[in-house]
Order: structure tokens, then sequence, then C-alpha cells
């Protein structure tokens, strides 16, 4: 009766355990969840801002222009996740408002190069720029330590996400 009620102990423990780590990733799908959801809503602002006519899912391409100056077409539907027609698609939607240019790639005759134009760099810098003020402004209580810690747990999470 004794080895029994050990056994029931250790099972007990392991659903104790197994359910607390369940208890740790539901709770982080909640919050993702959340967070993701008002990303969302966020983006579609920000799009708006830079352009009325601007699809939210575009914005990001603008960002990372902003971030990492000419690329190829290819380049931005592999970070974006996109194929190449989606991405012909809303490169084709920002050249016709004024946010991008594309030009040959003088290393590859065959492929092109896309940047910002200077309104688009205008536009999206200011956004950007309205957007780093408002994470100022609502997180002005916390620590700056605590905002680093957020930002390299984000990274790490997002890095072990591009696996």
């Amino acid at each position: 009766m004794h080895e029994r009620g050990n056994g029931n102990a250790r099972r007990d423990d392991a659903q104790t355990s197994r359910i607390g780590v369940d208890q740790e990733f539901l709770s982080l799908e909640r919050e993702l969840t959340m967070l993701l959801r008002r990303a969302r809503a966020s983006q579609g602002e920000m799009a708006r801002e830079v352009h009325p006519d601007l699809e939210p899912a575009a914005y990001g391409l603008l960002v990372r222009l902003e971030e990492c100056g000419r690329l190829r077409a290819t380049e931005l539907a592999g970070y974006i996740g996109v194929g190449k027609a989606t991405m012909s698609r809303q490169l084709r939607a920002l050249e016709q408002l004024g946010l991008v240019a594309r030009e040959p790639d003088p290393a590859d005759g065959r492929a092109w190069l896309v940047d910002l134009t200077p309104e688009g760099r205008s536009r999206v810098g200011k956004v950007r720029e309205a957007r780093r003020m408002r994470y100022v402004n609502q997180l002005a209580h916390w620590d700056r330590g605590e905002v680093a810690e957020l930002a390299r747990l984000l990274q790490q999470l997002n890095r072990g996400m591009e696996r």
C-alpha cells in the first residue's frame, strides 16, 4: 500500500508539473494573442497615416525598406513571407502611391531594386517617430532596464520563430 501511494504521488507531481507548464504556455498564448491583435489594429492605423489608401500589410514593407535601404523584391518577399505574385502586386500599389520606386539592379540586369521615394521615406519616418513617442509615453513608468529586457526577450522570441 505504501509503494502504491508513492507511485501516485509521483504521478501527481508529474501532472502538477505538466499543468504548470501548460498554464505558462496558455498565459503566453493569451498575452501574445492580445499583443498581435493590438499590433494588427495599430498597423492599420499607421498605414493610413502614411497614406489613406495604403494596405496595412504593405506598411511592414515600407518599414523594412526604411531600415535596410534598397532591396530586391525577392528579399522583401522572403522577409515578409509572401510569394512573388503577392509582392509584385504590393509593390505596384506602393509605386502608384508614390511611396517606392524600382530601378534595375546594377549587379544583375534581370533583377530590380526597390527603395523608398523621398516622399515615402518622409511619411514612414514621421509615422515611426510618432509610434516611438507613444511607446515612450505608455511605458514612461517602466524602468529602462525593463524596456531593454522586454526588447531582448521579444528579439529572442522572433529569432526562435524564424527557425
